[in-house]
């Protein structure tokens, strides 16, 4: 059983310590974090007995609870926090995106994982972001307009997974995200820092007019947003179930939103029509005494299990959190484990995945051997498998730089849900309809189909196939079976890092949940080792690392972990200080 306890943070060489201030100045924004950042919010771990909700906005974790509060499920309370982010964090996630749904049902002691990411048109090609000399195209390029949408998977996943484990009727789950569309919510501090740094929302009008003032400026904090059209569309799912968001006029509006772009898309309300949510099986691997588990390819559970595997051949619970030696082996955990992700990682369903073998126990002490104590690799390259060489794979160029949104919830049931849902970057494609943001998620495909020497990238895109995704809600069993740890993050790429750091620190270093989710990010995406700007004595950590031979980048790192862990005393709720988000429950 994972017993939390409150330490005071000592990190060895670095006292990475957190502010209770927002952070100042601001770092700026850079492609690997499109959801800037926007000042920290210290808390303490939220304590309860019954059920918690733990999500990205206020709002959205008291729809949660309420839900819980009437006696729903944990899946009926992920929906209506789901519905409620689309409207009061529209640039992380919503109807016109995608999510991973991990669910663990307590009679059954049974886990279930639903895949509901987008989906590429059929009319999708493999050039689709080559420029006219064949050349990936820059990043916003490819983003903004309509080439950039995929099908979005989130309404159809939410229902098919309330239709297997809800408890209270569909159409109740919308009320608390109607409620607040038609009364209107306060513009958060957070989204109108993302707004005023926004440069490309302004180009439509309905955009322009729903979040700017007629100077171009946002609308300033505590502006009431009100919106109709989003509450409209909400009344008719709850009435007519995801067939009137697929189908019919919502679907016929969004084709013509995509193909009237600036940058017009070819997907077609076949395409809607067309879209499935998957239930896939789960990938486990144990960890020390506990069993973790998440969602399969294309998310980024896999990795996850993989920095862990490799990590699992050292003692990373005698070292002190976040000191020299842990960011050493955590980074070259995930040097190694993305350099497979590259390689080996895409849509199951058009690629075979090896799974079983990049999380098998020898395999993954094979590449810990490749982990020296004093000096840090440089580039490391994926692993040889048995079955699928990566000399015959290419290497993938995706840019990967995801906004996101995440939520945990446990339920007075034992039952709980780790999901994390994405519109891919800050405002996705930035095309709004029907007071809903369309996302750029098929950016999430390597932009390049071949490498130079003509071999095939397995996240290359192909009609009807997922987009690779970071995105990792994950789960912590103990050795008797027993749940003890729902997580997940957003981040973009660094999502992966993100989980894992955030398992370790609960995992190996008895953190709470709010101590966990709160200390200092760091890891390696195979490329220069990640630390997180702001914290105490980063410097110090940068040089001792750099002298092992790491390539180092200070760089803001906005995280958006929320945490339960579940133990005798109650369930301990940690939300992300980097973001809004707060664990509400009874």
């Amino acid at each position: 059983m994972v017993i939390a306890r409150r330490i005071q943070f000592r990190f060895g060489l670095v006292a990475l310590a957190v502010s209770t201030a927002l952070l100042q100045p601001m770092v700026a924004r850079t492609q690997d974090a499109p959801e800037a950042g926007s000042g920290r919010i210290e808390r303490e771990a939220v304590i309860t007995q019954k059920y918690m909700a733990v999500a990205a906005n206020p709002l959205a974790s008291a729809a949660g609870s309420e839900i819980l509060r009437a006696g729903g499920s944990a899946v009926d309370a992920a929906i209506a926090i789901q519905l409620v982010l689309g409207l009061v964090e529209p640039q992380s996630s919503g109807l016109g995106g995608g999510a991973f749904l991990v669910y663990y049902d307590a009679k059954a002691k049974q886990l279930r994982t639903y895949d509901g990411r987008e989906t590429a048109p059929a009319a999708a090609k493999p050039d689709r972001f080559l420029d006219a000399e064949g050349k990936p195209l820059q990043f916003y390029d490819a983003v903004v307009g309509g080439k950039s949408v995929g099908v979005p998977g989130a309404v159809r996943m939410l229902e098919l997974a309330h239709k297997k484990h809800g408890r209270l009727p569909w159409k109740q789950l919308f009320q608390p995200a109607i409620k607040l569309a038609e009364q209107g919510f306060a513009i958060s501090p957070r989204l109108y820092t993302l707004l005023n740094r926004e440069q490309y929302l302004q180009r439509t009008s309905p955009a322009r007019n729903y979040f700017f003032q007629a100077d171009g400026t946002p609308k300033p904090v505590g502006t009431i947003l009100v919106n109709r059209p989003y509450a409209q569309v909400l009344r008719q799912i709850a009435k007519g179930g995801a067939d009137a968001f697929y189908k019919g006029e919502i679907a016929k509006d969004i084709v013509a939103t995509v193909q009237q772009a600036g940058v017009p898309g070819d997907l077609t309300t076949s395409d809607l029509a067309a879209y499935q949510a998957i239930e896939r099986p789960p990938v486990c691997a144990v960890y020390r005494v506990y069993k973790v588990c998440g969602m399969g390819a294309p998310s980024g559970g896999l990795t996850v299990l993989q920095i862990l595997g490799i990590l699992e051949n050292f003692n990373l619970p005698s070292l002190e959190p976040a000191s020299l030696q842990a960011v050493h082996l955590f980074s070259e955990a995930g040097r190694l484990a993305y350099a497979d992700r590259g390689f080996y990682i895409a849509d199951p369903d058009f690629v075979s995945v090896p799974s079983n073998e990049l999380l098998d126990p020898e395999y993954l002490k094979r590449r810990a051997r490749l982990i020296s104590l004093d000096r840090a690799l440089t580039d490391a390259q994926p692993g040889e498998l048995s079955l699928q060489p990566a000399s015959m794979r290419g290497k993938d160029d995706s840019p990967e730089f995801p906004s996101t949104s995440h939520l945990s919830v446990v339920d007075r049931y034992g039952n709980a849900v780790s999901m994390t849902s994405s519109i891919e970057d800050a405002f996705g494609s930035r095309l709004l309809v029907r007071g809903f943001l369309l996302n750029n998620e098929l950016t999430d495909f390597s932009f390049s189909p071949t490498t130079t020497d003509g071999k095939l990238v397995a996240n290359r895109i192909e009609p009807g196939k997922r987009p690779r995704s970071a995105m990792a809600p994950m789960m912590v069993f103990d050795q008797n079976g027993k749940l003890v740890m729902v997580v997940g993050s957003v981040g973009g790429a660094r999502i992966i890092n993100y989980v894992a750091k955030t398992l370790v620190a609960a995992l190996d270093w008895k953190l709470d949940s709010q101590q966990a989710v709160a200390l200092p990010n760091f890891g390696n995406r195979n490329s220069p080792t990640d630390l997180e700007a702001g914290t105490a004595n980063v410097a110090d950590l940068k040089s001792a690392l750099e002298a092992l031979g790491h390539s180092v980048q200070v760089v803001e790192q906005t995280s958006g972990s929320h945490a339960i862990i579940i133990t005798e005393q109650g369930l301990i709720g940690g939300a992300d200080p980097r973001r809004e988000g707060q664990a509400i429950g009874k």
